[in-house]
């Protein structure tokens, strides 16, 4: 099914009124980069709510900042120092599950899904049943419960504006109207870091080393899975709920320069991709915005300096998370979400120094095997598959340590 609603929608309160907006997850590098858009044009928006996991100090100035009606910690233990940091504002504080959750309920027209991991799952859900315009960059919504997302979506009436560099791309391109003239989708990688390096260079590298993305500044588990090729792999599960293309006409290309975001191939030959910087404020302006285009600091390409544009295949032997995520996808059921919950647990554990590199795609591996082929048919299901693979990863995690 396809999770993008394809009616046209248009500015909400009017040409002259302010955009509501709602950032889930504003202190990370997407929530960050869409208050900076925010800030530059202010008289754009409205600000209804601002969530953060513990940064109380950076949401708390980025809600006064703003004009928040509402922020939220996810985290419990925070609540009384968020209430101080926001003492004599006149915002609101909230905190934990159901105040995330809250937040993305409240009638803001525009909600950026940014927090990340599963852990976005139910917010954007939330935000989704009452037919919100969603900026999606939390991928893992899709991956663990692209199903059950999409058939909300189609439900309640909400679009869904993929805010991945790679799929506001292909969405920028995509005919839906011609969707059976599309004769594949080809989403642009990077590499990473580790793009040259053989599997014996790559046993020894260290959690620095693998955060250290040669072309984008993201977070620390995006940029991890950016060193695996997870993100792709997650990227392709992704793309196959967004639009109506199935997995075999999903195709992943490395492109080192980070310059072509992603193309789209007709059944006439024809190529279309959208190119710009590796700034994360173009995907973002694009879906902020939407269907008008606004103005974004991103840099402008300088094709004269950038000289070349290469591409080369990805090497799933390197590179396993890619083949996993395709064996999960075709697979079906709890795979995907095993998937996920796996990687993260994995991630998790690398960058805290418990596990080697390489054990990564290992650990998913063996939760696939042993928890993929698990029914899934609503959400008290993924969120108890999800449960338990990260009991099994967390274990193999500690054993491999």
């Amino acid at each position: 099914m396809n999770g993008i609603k394809s009616a046209e929608a248009g500015m909400g309160g009017g040409a002259d009124s302010p955009r509501s907006v709602t950032i889930l997850g504003s202190t990370g590098s997407v929530g960050a980069n869409t208050v900076d858009l925010i800030r530059r044009d202010p008289g754009r928006y409205r600000v209804e709510a601002l969530t953060a996991n513990r940064n109380v100090q950076s949401l708390a100035a980025q809600a006064r900042e703003l004009g928040a009606s509402f922020a939220v910690v996810a985290d419990p233990d925070y609540y009384g120092a968020l209430k101080e940091a926001l003492a004599g504002s006149g915002i609101e504080a909230g905190a934990g599950a159901d105040a995330v959750r809250e937040a993305a309920e409240r009638p803001a027209e525009f909600v950026m899904a940014a927090i990340v991991g599963a852990a976005g799952l139910a917010s954007t859900l939330a935000a989704v049943r009452r037919g919100a315009q969603i900026g999606l960059a939390n991928k893992e919504t899709l991956v663990c419960a692209g199903d059950i997302v999409t058939a909300e979506v189609a439900r309640c009436g909400a679009t869904l504006l993929p805010v991945d560099s790679e799929h506001s791309a292909i969405f920028q391109v995509f005919d839906f109207d011609q969707a059976d003239r599309i004769s594949r989708i080809i989403l642009t990688a990077s590499g990473g870091p580790f793009r040259t390096r053989s599997l014996a260079e790559m046993e020894s590298v260290t959690p620095a080393q693998a955060v250290a993305h040669p072309n984008w500044d993201m977070g620390a588990k995006i940029s991890v899975d950016s060193a695996t090729m997870m993100n792709k792999g997650l990227e392709i599960i992704e793309a196959h709920h967004l639009f109506p293309v199935d997995e075999a006409r999903i195709e992943v290309i490395v492109h080192p320069q980070s310059v072509i975001h992603s193309m789209v191939e007709y059944i006439d030959g024809s190529v279309l991709a959208q190119l710009g910087s590796p700034d994360m404020r173009t995907p973002i302006a694009y879906a902020l915005g939407w269907p008008a285009r606004i103005d974004a600091p991103s840099a402008r390409l300088d094709f004269a300096a950038i000289g070349q544009l290469t591409f080369e295949p990805p090497d799933e032997i390197r590179f396993p998370a890619l083949r996993l995520a395709r064996a999960a996808l075709r697979a079906g059921a709890a795979a995907p979400t095993v998937l996920n919950a796996a990687n993260e647990v994995a991630v998790a554990g690398f960058l805290a120094g418990a596990v080697p590199f390489l054990t990564i795609g290992q650990i998913v591996e063996e939760a696939l095997t042993a928890l993929g082929g698990e029914p899934l048919d609503s959400l008290e299901d993924v969120v108890e598959i999800d449960r338990r693979t990260r009991i099994f990863a967390d274990e193999h995690t500690r054993r491999n340590a």
